[in-house]
């Protein structure tokens, strides 16, 4: 890339107030700083504009209610859906994920496979296991290549004729790599089966466009957007939501009840069972028009350019192994020669750098790596190259107390 073409960089920390002061984060694929946008939002919910949705006939409850299905609508936009009707609010994607599992999956039996990759978050790997023990389906697991990406001609290659669900991540959250979702989609609907992505690592820097991808479930989490944590977004497609039955019950999921029967909501409501989480689902729409503000594609720009960065600074160190792919999608795992990347974390704390040590619940990816745990730096639209600059003197601060070079 030349100078000439290459993209402004962003300046945002003034917009987050968890950054005041002179700290560099880079945790961003745990969970992102929130903006004053979400913030205000939310107290603006807890405060004046507070009531319940959906129940009351009363002004501000209507007024809520409206806003609140204003925001499934702008969640179905940004997600490129066809319908808000296909957005169902959960807690996050764990929560979306395991309502698949324990709704959709219903249809499961002994036999039947599902197919997942070796780099798949616990998240995407328990919930199936889980099914499995249940209906006695069994559970195949692709492998990844060289350089840490999902092997999609072995995935490919794997899907038979039993297999029912493929489940992929879009982006890992420990190698950074991206999927190619429609290749997997075709292959997965040529053989009969569905597909669900968890899209958790993808929403806050790609692009997302359900019809596009041609995927049959979508997940993510709003803590992860810039929007407040117990919220994110089960996607699937209106006709397999309508085949799906509800997996709680309570209020909101009812079209009657009596003691004799009960009829259950159309979806998305019929997944909804409860008095919905108002403020979260505000401050998600909050954090989508702010994303929005600045524009997607810059932000993937401006990530991919401190990754470069941080790459490019770190090769130059024979103690440093990088992990994953080049062009990783906005983050980059690293393990340092006889330093535990737990020692690594402290050490950069102490010089005010915040980044992951572990096994990022991935566990059987660190297996298969061949390591207990590894250092994760991830950035986000409000990281700056002077971020990466003190991620490397830092690293060099470590390698020079444990004495590698």
């Amino acid at each position: 890339m030349t100078v000439a073409t290459a993209p402004a960089l962003l300046d945002l920390k003034g917009d987050f107030p968890g950054l005041a002061g002179d700290w560099a984060y880079l945790d961003t694929a745990a969970t992102s700083q929130k903006p004053f946008a979400v913030i205000d939002a939310i107290a603006r919910v807890y405060g004046p504009d507070y009531a319940t949705v959906h129940r009351g006939v009363y002004e501000r409850s209507a007024t809520m209610t409206l806003r609140f299905e204003e925001a499934r609508a702008t969640v179905a936009r940004f997600i490129g859906a066809a319908s808000p009707d296909e957005v169902v609010f959960v807690r996050g994607a764990t929560e979306g994920i395991n309502l698949v599992a324990q709704s959709w999956g219903q249809r499961l039996a002994a036999g039947d496979r599902i197919l997942i990759s070796a780099l798949e978050h616990h998240s995407n790997i328990v919930p199936w296991q889980m099914l499995c023990e249940r209906s006695g389906a069994l559970l195949d697991v692709a492998p990844l290549t060289d350089d840490g990406r999902i092997d999609e001609d072995a995935l490919i290659a794997i899907i038979r004729p039993e297999t029912k669900l493929v489940s992929i991540a879009h982006i890992s959250n420990v190698l950074g790599g991206v999927a190619d979702v429609r290749r997997i989609a075709d292959a997965a609907h040529s053989a009969g089966a569905l597909l669900m992505v968890d899209g958790c690592q993808a929403a806050p820097r790609l692009a997302l466009d359900m019809a596009a991808l041609d995927c049959d479930f979508y997940v993510l989490s709003g803590h992860k957007l810039y929007g407040p944590t117990g919220i994110g977004v089960l996607w699937a497609r209106s006709d397999i939501l309508e085949s799906m039955p509800p997996w709680q019950g309570g209020g909101a999921m009812i079209e009657t009840v009596t003691f004799e029967k009960t009829t259950y909501a159309p979806p998305p409501g019929r997944f909804e069972a409860g008095t919905p989480h108002i403020e979260g689902v505000i401050g998600l729409a909050a954090a989508i028009d702010y994303v929005e503000s600045i524009g997607i594609d810059r932000i993937h720009a401006h990530e991919a350019a401190l990754v470069a960065q941080a790459r490019k600074a770190l090769a130059g160190l024979n103690s440093i192994r990088l992990w994953g792919p080049e062009d990783s999608a906005g983050i980059l795992s690293f393990t340092m020669q006889g330093v535990h990347p737990h020692d690594i974390g402290t050490i950069l704390d102490e010089a005010g750098v915040a980044i992951r040590a572990g096994h990022h619940c991935a566990q059987p990816l660190m297996n298969l790596l061949g390591v207990p745990a590894t250092a994760r730096a991830s950035f986000g639209l409000y990281s700056s190259p002077r971020d990466v600059e003190r991620l490397v003197d830092g690293l060099a601060r470590v390698s020079c107390i444990f004495g590698v070079k």
